[in-house]
């Protein structure tokens, strides 16, 4: 995340604003529509509910705590979190500043993040959850997990005096999203047909439409994070916009050559890996980094997807770790290399080893912690209203079990 100069910018006003709805239409409907297309027609409208009701809980904490814990000024805990001066918004007003941009504006732009980090994590636990607990872990979630670590990297936090650097969130927003969702999916268990006997996606198409948004609305993600209308800004769409390409062709490729037809939801599945992967380092590399880590995205993304379910056999339904997990972490180590001047970055301001060190280090610290504090808040979330539904309800599908309603009248 980067920090412009100080003084009212319009311009720059003017983008933020813009990438803020961009993101925000990527959780509402780009994510919701990508997940629902890819479960079974009896649980489309649970996943629709789960996105939407995660993005009102995390939106109304964020204005209760979670820009304060985030982004506020921690006195001498402040390595650690940003304390509870900003509670409520306590102090910004309309002319308050953040660099070149109302401080108001900036954390609407951060909130849009916060929506999106927790409702990722949805596709992992999808067809067999309790609904109320996927709104407690969620909300706790937020605040306990993401909103820390989005200090620690981004609010002047100690991995930021440490030097790790993750531009638009493949450590804050994808891994810490990825490692939940393995935990969840590990926790709570297959679903009764996993892995034999899975039903396809029901609607491709849906799915499509809801990459497609991602894709565009990625422009804000990433390009937004220059939190400027300037030339770091343009290069990070670029490279965004060559990765997820790149990374797309991959997975075409791949499944031609192993199943003999490209299927659109493997084009759709390596489009998002790209953009996972290319998302810590779209600000700090050029064209030839986005189109190498496009490559070793798409392939290693790949090969966790076979890797965690058929090998490990976790049920992560929709490959959230695999995906989300696997490339961001993937993006994170390598801003390292394509970072530097040498290969194409917009340079460094330390040698290449130095730099995947402190990278190395920020990764360990964040996987670590978010797995730690995410199995807590399951055990505790869990003791409150309990994890999993019934096998009856599973099989009937979640949208009439838990919320009374059908996606399809036929």
């Amino acid at each position: 995340m980067a920090y412009a100069q100080t003084g009212l910018d319009s311009g720059d006003t003017a983008w933020i604003l813009v990438a803020s709805a961009f993101i925000l239409m990527m959780t509402l409907p780009g994510l919701a529509l990508f997940y629902s297309g890819l479960v079974r027609s009896g649980n489309v409208l649970s996943v629709m509910m789960q996105c939407f009701s995660v993005a009102c809980v995390s939106s109304v904490l964020w204005l209760l705590a979670g820009y304060s814990i985030a982004f506020g000024d921690g006195g001498n805990a402040n390595a650690w979190w940003g304390g509870l001066g900003k509670v409520l918004l306590i102090g910004i007003g309309t002319d308050t500043l953040s660099g070149s941009i109302p401080e108001i504006l900036f954390c609407v732009f951060q909130m849009t993040f916060a929506v999106i980090t927790p409702a990722l994590i949805v596709g992992a636990y999808v067809e067999r959850i309790k609904f109320l607990h996927v709104v407690l872990f969620s909300g706790l979630w937020m605040l306990l997990v993401y909103a820390p670590v989005a200090h620690w990297l981004w609010g002047g936090g100690f991995l930021a005096d440490l030097g790790v650097l993750d531009f638009a969130g493949g450590l804050v927003v994808h891994a810490t999203a990825a490692v939940a969702a393995l935990v969840l999916a590990i926790m709570l268990g297959p679903r009764r047909d996993f892995p034999g006997d899975l039903h396809p996606p029901h609607n491709p198409g849906l799915t499509m439409a809801g990459a497609a948004m991602l894709w565009v609305g990625w422009y804000g993600f990433n390009g937004g994070s220059a939190l400027a209308a300037n030339g770091a800004a343009s290069m990070a769409i670029f490279v965004t916009h060559i990765s997820a390409s790149t990374a797309a062709l991959v997975w075409v490729v791949i499944e031609k050559l192993r199943f003999g037809k490209p299927s659109l939801i493997g084009l759709v599945t390596g489009l998002i890996a790209g953009l996972a992967s290319i998302t810590p380092a779209s600000g700090f590399v050029g064209p030839v980094g986005g189109l190498v880590i496009g490559l070793v995205g798409g392939v290693v993304c790949y090969l966790a997807v076979e890797w965690i379910k058929f090998k490990l056999h976790i049920d992560d339904a929709l490959d959230v770790f695999a995906v989300h997990g696997v490339g961001g972490i993937i993006g994170t180590l390598l801003t390292a290399v394509f970072g530097a001047s040498a290969f194409g970055g917009l340079g460094l301001e330390r040698s290449i080893s130095e730099q995947l060190i402190s990278q190395i280090i920020g990764t360990v610290v964040v996987v670590v912690w978010t797995a730690v504090a995410s199995y807590l808040l399951v055990v505790l979330v869990r003791k409150l209203v309990g994890l999993r539904v019934d096998e009856r309800d599973e099989l009937e599908g979640l949208d009439y079990s838990s919320h009374g309603e059908h996606s399809y009248h036929l």
